[in-house]
């Protein structure tokens, strides 16, 4: 029934300024905030969207250099392109729809084309200063949030480029910090895919001669099973190895966009190579087999990139281009290109097929790992059959799973993947801890899987061993990546444990299970460890929750009278009305990650291996007594 108290009059219609709508919905344009910790986080989206016109510059033949300065919180960018038309800076930062990347003949192939992204640098800074430098002249305009402060042009002896300052608005982003590691791996996958380009941050180049090959070898953290293969072709390259690791390490990118989440074109990617190499070997090889352990990299130009989202982290275009042509008649025509899927599968099936006839070394070392694979599964196949059907006939509404109502309502779009972008599990241990959380939960959106002790040590034990564990095998079916990670079924992967011994041998557990078997979720940024607070500082009037030493002592200077201190050492001592101001929307998050360099098998065997003597030193000089732990960040 309507509610007749509410009118709907003109005065509800609201027309908001460009800034004030990139301010208002900032998830629009850059997909999170954040504060720096997590390599999603908008200030990175931020430095990306900027560097990326610079990028387009390079790509269209114009500047081999970049230079990058982060002094705390301003960024500098400066190119050494084209400029921005002089008469048109102003408008190029904060007007919407207003940019050369609609004029094909200026930008064929570059990753931002729908003249959002300097905006939305623009009204989310706090300081954003633009100067383009052409043949002798410059011009220049500086903006508070989005509004104009001062404008002009003047003469210049600087080489041709653009110049572009900001300081991302901690009203925002609130004390925010740049992640150097973070912001080093984002210009590296630059290098590797604009090879002739140096980027320069803080002083440090960076540049690459041999594109993706030199991405794979300097990213392998184990000795590849045979040399990388690396195919080169027009808007395509692509390098593909294998490893002894499981799972699948392959990185995406479009237009040199790194597509963490793939699209399109990883689908296509996966797709031929399995066929291709079925093909060659004229045996029908299961495309898991051929892709259990492979490592490699694939990158596309296309023209005119459909991204899911501004962020541009998956790609949704089906053709290599598109363009609409209007006809003498006035009557529209769509010409296209051909479909992605179709390019890369051409371009894989006669190059991958020549290389592996010419180099017949590669050739048998890949079936052997093929066959390895293929016998592994088969070996444990049998054993995992009751555990999965069990499994498959609970994995919903087995009594270790709480699912969220997103996968149960039918008006939501049917694509897995856009349901996971929506949705989260909390893996949690214990009755208590499990039913605190489902209590707090927002039921549309968050599951809750509950652990019943501790899980097996994943990394001591065989795959034989692991396929016979039925806890494991129902969390896995409650995940969706049974089959293929595509048909994972939450975005955030959070691990929820108490913040004592067992809580965090527990997690410790978790991790090295996924890690071990399925390295891609953790690759790929979806596993997490839930932070909850450690101590609640509270007097008659006020409670605030804190969650280090230094959080608990700021509170009690604050609060001043009478404070009563209670230290949280278990999920389950926090109430159900309390906990839901922990996973709501300021939920606290650490991503679990890997840099580059580092190795699963030598990580999880230091962690979780023999109990060396170097680990036994390793936690004698970082052990902490139960009271140290009342004052430090646990």
């Amino acid at each position: 029934m309507a509610d007749e108290t509410v009118k709907y009059t003109g005065d509800n219609i609201k027309t908001l300024e460009w800034n004030e709508h990139i301010r208002k919905r900032a998830g629009m344009y850059i997909g999170r905030l954040g504060n720096g910790d997590n390599p999603g986080d908008g200030i990175y989206v931020l430095l990306k969207e900027v560097i990326d016109n610079s990028i387009d510059e390079f790509t269209m033949g114009y500047g081999k250099s970049i230079n990058i300065s982060i002094e705390g919180k301003v960024v500098t960018v400066r190119d050494f392109g084209r400029g921005i038309p002089l008469d048109k800076v102003v408008d190029v930062v904060s007007k919407l729809n207003t940019g050369g990347k609609f004029d094909d003949a200026a930008f064929k192939k570059s990753v931002g084309l729908n003249g959002v992204g300097t905006k939305a640098v623009n009204a989310l800074s706090s300081s954003f200063y633009v100067e383009s430098f052409r043949d002798g002249e410059s011009s220049f305009a500086s903006f508070s949030r989005g509004e104009l402060q001062e404008s002009g042009r003047r003469e210049a002896k600087e080489k041709n480029g653009t110049l572009v300052r900001f300081t991302p608005d901690e009203e925002m982003f609130g004390d925010f910090a740049y992640n150097m590691e973070y912001v080093e791996s984002l210009v590296k996958n630059y290098a590797y895919l604009k090879k002739g380009l140096t980027l320069n941050v803080n002083g440090t180049s960076f540049n690459s001669k041999n594109g993706l090959l030199d991405l794979v070898n300097d990213s392998m953290s184990e000795q590849p099973l045979y040399p990388p293969i690396h195919l080169e072709g027009e808007d395509i390259e692509i390098v593909l190895t294998h490893g002894n690791s499981y799972g699948e390490n392959i990185v995406s990118f479009v237009n040199g966009q790194n597509t963490r989440d793939g699209g399109t074109h990883l689908a296509a990617f996966r797709e031929a190579v399995a066929k291709t190499v079925k093909e060659f070997f004229k045996k029908d090889y299961a495309p898991e087999d051929i892709r259990q352990g492979i490592v490699g990299a694939v990158s596309i130009q296309i023209q005119e990139p459909h991204f899911e989202s501004q962020t541009k982290i998956k790609l949704g275009s089906t053709y290599m281009w598109e363009k609409t042509i209007k006809e003498e008649d006035g009557s529209l025509r769509t010409d296209r290109g051909p479909t992605i899927r179709t390019f890369i599968n051409d371009f894989i099936k006669t190059n991958l097929d020549n290389y592996l006839h010419i180099h017949k070394d590669v050739a048998t070392a890949m079936q052997e790992k093929i066959v390895a694979s293929e016998q592994e599964r088969k070996e444990i196949s049998g054993i995992q059959k009751k555990t999965k059907e069990r499994s498959r006939r609970t994995s919903v509404y087995n009594k270790k799973l709480r699912d969220c109502r997103i996968h149960y309502n039918d008006k939501l779009p049917a694509s897995r993947q856009e349901l996971a972008e929506q949705s989260s599990i909390f893996i949690t241990e214990g009755d208590s801890a499990s039913g605190t959380i489902t209590k707090a939960r927002n039921a549309e959106t968050q599951a809750v899987f509950s652990l019943r002790g501790k899980p097996i040590n994943c990394y001591k034990e065989s795959r034989k061993k692991v396929a016979e564990n039925e806890e494991l095998n129902l969390l896995i079916a409650a995940l969706g990546v049974e089959e293929d990670m595509a048909d994972l079924r939450y975005n955030n992967i959070i691990v929820a444990t108490d913040a004592d011994d067992d809580g965090m041998h527990i997690r410790m557990l978790v991790v090295t299970f996924l890690l071990k078997y399925y390295p891609e979720l953790v690759r790929r940024g979806h596993v997490h460890i839930l932070q909850t607070p450690l101590f609640r500082v509270r007097n008659k009037k006020e409670t605030r929750y804190c969650y280090s030493s230094e959080e608990k002592e700021a509170a009690i200077k604050a609060l001043k009278n009478s404070v009563e201190i209670t230290r949280f050492k278990g999920l389950g001592e926090i109430s159900s009305d309390e906990f839901e101001k922990f996973i709501g929307e300021d939920m606290r998050l650490d991503l679990v990650q890997l840099s580059d360099e580092e190795s699963i098998s030598e990580l999880m065997e230091f962690y979780m291996g023999a109990n060396t003597i170097d680990r036994q030193n390793f936690i004698r000089q970082n052990l902490r007594s139960e009271e140290e732990l009342e004052d430090v960040n646990i």
